[in-house]
């Protein structure tokens, strides 16, 4: 017999993540490890775009995880930049996940959640990797400063980051103001709205980017003289000029150089490869060490691994606290001859 189907909501999937921040930047560190040792298969993500609704897209990023995870899916992800002046979050996602033994799908999981969380956790881990052989950085800044800049300011708080200065910047200053407040209801006691990214990054030991922008916004590399750790989580903010006087740290190299990113594009413009010092990977195992007198730039592309290791995480604990919601036939004509 087929494996069972399940669904698993929102809320769910929110109870089991909410305050295990460490938990679950640990499972995304195996999950790198994983990918890194070569026991996981990631192709390229595919982006449906459509003529008459250009700044929206809905992605697939399939993926194949082994370690002690084992499992294959699917996450299904959109972007409608236009539902936030409608007052709906801009992302929408499900992720399936498929049994490793007969392939058959076994459980359908909200995943707006999932991908904000693995995102978030991917930043936190890249801060603390990044930042380990250089001062600990005490300002940081968000350009950018819808939920998955809430998620990744959690996840720093939830693991042990602490900062004499928040900086906030955003071209929406309503989206400002409501993150400002958030941050001073989580405690936080400098908080600071920046009029321009200019003052922000010059502000700023650890940058965040965390916008919705399609193409590059920020090329004076004299705004990053002071060597700042840049979180790149939007991946399209900085133009070439910037990379190419930094250290540039990714998650996966085939997958950064694609899409216009701002890696990509600093390959057009050279014809290499060769302003890339790393992945994240390389640095966690000590291949790759980083610099304290350079401007360090995370650039992690988002991989499918990162969100089936985290959905399996959360469907095991589902499981074991016995509230799986399982769907009865689903399956439902299994003999091969009727």
């Amino acid at each position: 017999m087929p494996p069972p189907f399940a669904v698993i909501p929102g809320a769910q999937v929110q109870a089991v993540l909410a305050g295990r921040e460490q938990e679950i930047v640990d499972v995304v560190a195996g999950a790198y490890r994983w990918h890194g040792e070569g026991d996981s298969v990631n192709p390229p993500s595919y982006f449906l775009t459509f003529p008459d609704r250009p700044t929206a897209r809905i992605i697939a990023l399939p993926a194949s995880l082994g370690g002690k995870v084992r499992v294959d899916g699917l996450k299904w992800i959109s972007s409608f930049p236009e539902n936030v002046a409608a007052g709906i979050p801009r992302a929408s996602a499900v992720l399936i996940l498929n049994d490793h033994d007969t392939g058959y799908p076994f459980a359908c999981l909200e995943s707006s959640i999932i991908s904000a969380t693995r995102t978030a956790a991917s930043a936190a881990l890249g801060a603390d990797v990044l930042s380990a052989g250089r001062p600990r950085p005490r300002r940081v800044g968000f350009i950018g400063t819808g939920l998955i800049a809430r998620y990744i300011h959690t996840f720093l708080a939830g693991t042990g980051w602490t900062f004499d200065e928040i900086g906030v910047h955003d071209t929406h200053a309503e989206s400002a103001t409501g993150f400002s407040g958030y941050l001073e209801q989580s405690g936080a006691d400098a908080v600071t709205v920046h009029d321009s990214a200019e003052s922000l990054i010059r502000s700023s030991d650890l940058v965040v980017f965390a916008t919705v922008a399609a193409t590059p916004h920020v090329s004076d590399p004299a705004w990053f003289d002071h060597h700042p750790l840049v979180l790149h989580i939007s991946l399209r903010d900085l133009a070439p000029e910037i990379l190419l006087d930094a250290v540039n740290i990714v998650d996966d190299v085939e997958h950064c150089l694609k899409a216009n990113t701002s890696p990509h594009l600093v390959e057009q413009l050279t014809g290499n490869r060769d302003f890339l010092a790393g992945t994240l990977d390389d640095v966690m195992t000590g291949t790759v060490a980083i610099p304290a007198d350079r401007t360090v730039v995370f650039s992690p592309f988002g991989l499918g691994v990162l969100d089936l290791a985290v959905g399996k995480h959360v469907y095991d604990a589902v499981v074991q606290a016995g509230e799986l919601n399982v769907i009865a036939d689903f399956f439902h004509d299994l003999s091969r001859h009727g």
